[in-house]
């Protein structure tokens, strides 16, 4: 056999050479990823998942002879899908649209959109979470409050938290549960919102049911509110979900936030704590929340407490967690009682 006859695209039984659209998806990576050579590869490899991994090495291994003309057209597809995308992410899809419009002209444009949005998923509301919270604010305070909790629940929490703040107090308890009441919402009603409130549907709204709202997205959002609004809120819900105000309270100021108080406020709340339940509550957290403890106790007491915690020997968590939550609403109370400060934001950091 000659050395003409392993070539690919010989005339004595070779393939036909392919066209750089014949690849597929997983061919155009793994030709990618040779050519930009072994070193840039596998730092790629160290934040793909196993399973990627395994796909694209077997690519890699059946791969055949690609000229230097190929290389460079999937090189220039990757260049110009990474810009797309950039551009996406920076202006949303219109945006990207036409940049890539004025630079590449119409069709190649929406090809490589079509290319993106075929597996890209762009959130409901991709629109608003661009907008000024404050001229969101006045967009959408009329609405009903189911349609402000969808929108709230798909916004990033500091621009929600903005919001809800702002809104009528008859109105943000009502929102917040709303929120925290949440489950999944159909893509109808989803379009339907959307159609209202920009009157252009965008066409890449995902099909899927998708999540938001529930427990954590609210109190990850009145952590970001200013103390008034959080205080007025939790109350409200406390008469009409009495429950639902509960969980919410139990979550909105974690143990290992405990670093966030000022020395004093520390030491305060030290001495309305069983050394018991003190040294249980701090079995599992990292050195950052034990050093901030031990630094505002005398070294006597500091070394009591530490002898303790080693002679507890192993505890179990149900008892670590139940030990962390008294404390917490230790801490919970002497706020509300104005005895120490949590620092929240849109509140001034200096107390006098």
């Amino acid at each position: 056999m000659s050395k003409t006859s392993l070539q690919p695209g010989a005339a004595t039984g070779g393939s036909k050479k392919k066209g750089v659209k014949e690849y597929t998806g997983r061919q155009k990576a793994a030709i990618f990823l040779v050519t930009i050579g072994s070193e840039i590869s596998s730092e790629i490899f160290k934040y793909l998942r196993e399973d990627e991994i395994e796909t694209l090495t077997f690519e890699i291994a059946r791969l055949e002879t690609i000229d230097s003309e190929q290389k460079d057209a999937i090189l220039q597809e990757f260049q110009e899908l990474m810009m797309a995308n950039q551009f996406i992410s920076t202006g949303g899809i219109d945006y990207a649209r036409e940049l890539l419009e004025k630079s590449l002209g119409s069709q190649k444009a929406i090809d490589i959109i079509n290319r993106l949005t075929s597996s890209l998923q762009v959130r409901p509301f991709d629109f608003i979470r661009r907008t000024d919270p404050a001229h969101l604010l006045n967009f959408i305070q009329q609405e009903h409050p189911q349609t402000i909790a969808l929108i709230l629940a798909y916004l990033e929490p500091g621009k929600a938290s903005v919001i809800l703040q702002n809104l009528p107090h008859e109105v943000q308890s009502d929102v917040a549960r709303r929120i925290a009441t949440m489950d999944r919402t159909s893509p109808e009603v989803l379009r339907e919102v959307e159609r209202v409130l920009e009157k252009k549907l965008s066409s890449l709204s995902s099909e899927d049911y998708t999540a938001a709202g529930g427990v954590e997205s609210i109190v990850e959002i009145l952590n970001l509110v200013d103390r008034a609004s959080e205080k007025q809120i939790i109350e409200a819900l406390e008469d009409e979900d009495p429950e639902l105000a509960e969980e919410i309270k139990k979550r909105m100021f974690v143990f290992e936030d405990i670093v966030m108080l000022d020395d004093r406020a520390i030491q305060k709340v030290m001495r309305e704590v069983d050394s018991q339940e003190l040294a249980k509550a701090l079995k599992s957290v990292d050195s950052e929340v034990q050093d901030k403890i031990f630094k505002n106790m005398s070294k006597r007491a500091a070394s009591m407490l530490k002898e303790d915690m080693e002679y507890m020997g192993p505890v179990r968590l149900k008892d670590v967690e139940e030990a962390q939550q008294k404390i917490v609403s230790i801490i919970r109370h002497l706020e509300d009682t104005g005895e120490i400060v949590v620092a929240r934001a849109g509140e001034d950091e200096l107390v006098v």
